[in-house]
């Protein structure tokens, strides 16, 4: 598929596409025309790439995670990034539990007052 596809079909910008490419996250092919074309799976990678940036982790730790997308084998190294980001990603969550709660709280005493 076309740049523009990809991009309507992941729901990101054809912009954030080619951010992806200068990163070395996204490698499509070439058409003797210079085009790019991806593969189907690059629908797919792409929403990966967006759930990762939305947790926090950078372009370096998503081109780090990216030998495991693929093969699902991990060294030493890859798999104590894989435990801190998980670990940092938890802290968050519950950091973000916290902050729900307290608006839940703050929710069921307003709505009891006009």
């Amino acid at each position: 598929m076309r740049i523009g596809e990809l991009a309507t079909r992941s729901g990101v910008s054809v912009r954030a596409l080619r951010y992806y490419e200068e990163q070395g996250l996204l490698i499509p092919e070439r058409s003797s025309s210079g085009q790019r074309h991806y593969p189907e799976a690059a629908v797919e990678l792409v929403r990966f790439f967006q759930q990762m940036y939305a947790a926090g982790l950078t372009s370096k730790n998503i081109a780090g995670l990216l030998p495991c997308y693929d093969a699902g084998h991990t060294d030493a190294q890859q798999r104590g990034m894989l435990h801190a980001e998980r670990d940092r990603i938890r802290d968050r969550v519950a950091q973000l539990q916290d902050a729900l709660h307290r608006l839940d709280e703050i929710i069921a005493v307003t709505d009891t007052h006009p």
